[in-house]
């Protein structure tokens, strides 16, 4: 059962700038919170929704830890109170990220959200359902990760859409562009994924 602040989208008022930043997270580590705290301080945010999936269709479920183990662990990363962990996708029986947005876009009108992702995933964007649809509803921000820098020379999502790219220095305004609208975004990059994290052994303790 989840909580309630957890079971429905944060509370935003008009005119607001606020990203939303979604994965399994699982489980979620330093370098999510790195995204996420590059994403407010260059897109000039005033809130960020942390969205906990309850599954990611691309991925296996066989590892996937409970959504309230995820969103306890999640929490237990988030410091800066403008970023709010949030599960509402499983309240509204949500699976895929452009059911996300169109429900978000929906119910809040009059605010300006950007759809913000770690550059890691840029190369399988494609293969997500409706991933156009996800790029013309809101303003897209790619945030720099390890091994990902130049993805965006090749990925299908960078060539489709390379005529709405505009230049890092003006991120700023990029929650207030016109869809479709991206950018890629350098800075400090952490060496931290889930996926090793949960490949790592287990220590055993001492007796």
């Amino acid at each position: 059962m989840l909580a309630p602040r957890h079971a429905h989208m944060p509370h935003v008022e008009a005119g607001m700038r606020v990203g939303l930043f979604g994965g399994s997270f699982n489980p979620p580590h330093a370098g999510h919170s790195l995204v996420a705290e590059i994403a407010l301080r260059r897109l000039h945010l005033q809130q960020i929704w942390w969205i906990v999936t309850p599954g990611n269709p691309l991925k296996s479920r066989g590892e996937l830890a409970s959504l309230p183990e995820r969103i306890s662990a999640s929490e237990a990363l988030v410091t800066d109170p403008r970023i709010k962990v949030t599960a509402f996708e499983a309240t509204h029986g949500l699976r895929y990220t452009a059911e996300t947005l169109a429900l978000v876009k929906a119910r809040n009108r009059d605010v300006h959200f950007v759809w913000v992702m770690g550059a890691d995933n840029l190369a399988n964007f494609h293969h997500w359902q409706n991933w156009q649809m996800i790029a013309r509803t809101f303003p897209i921000a790619v945030i720099d990760r390890p091994g990902a820098t130049l993805s965006y020379l090749s990925a299908k999502m960078t060539k489709t859409f390379a005529h709405a790219r505009i230049d890092e220095e003006d991120a700023s305004r990029l929650a207030l562009m016109k869809p479709p609208a991206w950018t890629f975004i350098h800075g400090p990059r952490s060496s931290l994924s889930s996926t090793a994290l949960r490949a790592a052994p287990v220590p055993i303790p001492k007796r």
